[in-house]
């Protein structure tokens, strides 16, 4: 097995997951009004005035501190999202195969890569009209990869199910193949070098070096009696974390980040795609059937190795604020506003309930 698992000849590790640092702690200061002299006078504020002063010092204090809507970005975004894919997959001969891809494609979803792809876009002053067709295409590709995963070979998919297994294999088939058609032909308004350096980013991290290997590696280690750190992190890494981190590097060179923002945001995502899995891992052992919204304790039952089996409850949650904390020091140095979609999201992954 050591010959399927040597992550130094592909993807580079994360930190390690020994010698936690503490968070660091952060002090809020109160706001306070001072006046610059004593006065003989008093001073009479009338119920008008003393609410036009504090209307004044509420603004001033939103002016500093720019609230962000999560929310309402994921639901934009996804909105924008979702139009373009329906737009990029039409109905055409031969309906069949068109059907089913679009049945899948457009079955819903909260479309986090595309989302990551064009806040890094926009993050680097690009905007989301040059960023949508690979946010359509990575989506593309995670659509692909969820119907050949859940393929009867390994459990039952409803593609299947409704259109043939054949079908629904070739369908994943045409999805990947169009996603990197899309963005050949969909960019618009960047050079064709940038989108040449995009399609090779794209492939490599769904190949065999990339997606693909993850798959590989987690689909030989069934049964497998001892899986140490180093393997569960390089098949996290590559199985979940390879997606997300091309969906941002996309978005980045779009948006005509240097090399030096493009590998600051490289590392942002593979923080946040393994912080993913920490948390998945963490919530299946201490959240209800009901809470998550899914069968919980499946990964106990089958005796999976997990990184609360590996490191216990307490030093997975560490290891989880480690890598966020990590994640997020990658956007430092960007506009602050401009980087509020991917803080927010890294907080989402790690905070998050279900």
């Amino acid at each position: 097995m050591s010959a399927l698992v040597n992550p130094v000849t592909t993807w580079s590790q994360t930190s390690s997951v020994k010698d936690f640092q503490g968070l660091r702690s952060r002090s809020i200061l109160p706001i306070s009004f001072y006046l610059s002299k004593p006065t003989k006078k008093p001073i009479n504020f009338s119920s008008n005035t003393l609410s036009a002063i504090l209307t004044k010092e509420e603004t001033k204090s939103s002016e500093k501190i720019p609230t962000f809507d999560f929310k309402k970005y994921m639901l934009e975004k996804a909105n924008s999202v979702n139009k373009a894919l329906e737009d990029a997959v039409s109905l055409r001969d031969p309906l069949k195969i068109h059907e089913s891809m679009r049945y899948s494609l457009l079955a819903g979803g909260k479309r986090v890569r595309p989302m990551l792809c064009i806040a890094a876009c926009e993050l680097v002053g690009g905007d989301e009209s040059t960023a949508m067709p690979a946010a359509c295409a990575v989506e593309m590709i995670h659509t692909m990869s969820l119907m050949h995963d859940d393929l009867p070979v390994w459990t039952t998919t409803i593609c299947a199910e409704i259109y043939g297994e054949d079908v629904a294999v070739l369908a994943g088939d045409a999805l990947l193949a169009f996603s990197f058609e899309h963005i050949a032909i969909a960019t618009k308004g960047v050079s064709s070098e940038r989108i040449v350096r995009v399609i090779g980013e794209l492939a490599k991290c769904i190949g065999s070096e990339g997606l693909v290997a993850g798959q590989v590696v987690d689909i030989c280690s069934e049964g497998m009696t001892e899986v140490g750190l180093d393997h569960l992190e390089f098949i996290h890494l590559h199985k979940t974390a390879a997606l997300l981190e091309g969906s941002v590097v996309l978005g980045a060179i779009l948006g005509g980040a240097n090399d030096d923002e493009v590998e600051k945001l490289r590392k942002f995502a593979r923080n946040i795609g393994l912080l993913f899995q920490v948390v998945d891992d963490i919530l299946d052992v201490t959240k209800s059937s009901q809470e998550l919204g899914k069968t919980a304790g499946k990964d106990l039952v089958a005796d999976k190795t997990t990184y609360p089996k590996l490191l216990g409850i307490e030093k997975s949650r560490e290891f989880a604020e480690k890598l966020n904390r990590e994640a997020q020091e990658q956007l430092v140095g960007f506009d602050s506003v401009r980087a509020a979609p991917l803080i927010a999201l890294a907080n989402y992954i790690a905070y998050r309930d279900n």
